[in-house]
């Protein structure tokens, strides 16, 4: 499973890569997370990452 750290600048880039639509804005912590339910670990948000703050866990 992919995480989004809180380095997370709100940039928007991992969810508009995001084929499964798998990561939205969390409003209540101010950055993007990732649904473990929708998430199919492709990687590809951490690839696009531009603050490189999404990791496998």
């Amino acid at each position: 499973m992919y995480v989004i750290s809180d380095s997370c600048v709100a940039c928007g880039t991992c969810g508009d890569s995001c084929p499964n639509d798998a990561i939205a804005m969390d409003d209540a912590l101010g950055r993007y997370t990732i649904d473990a339910g929708k998430c199919v670990d492709c990687g590809t948000c951490a690839d696009n990452c531009p603050m490189s703050c999404i990791s496998q866990e």
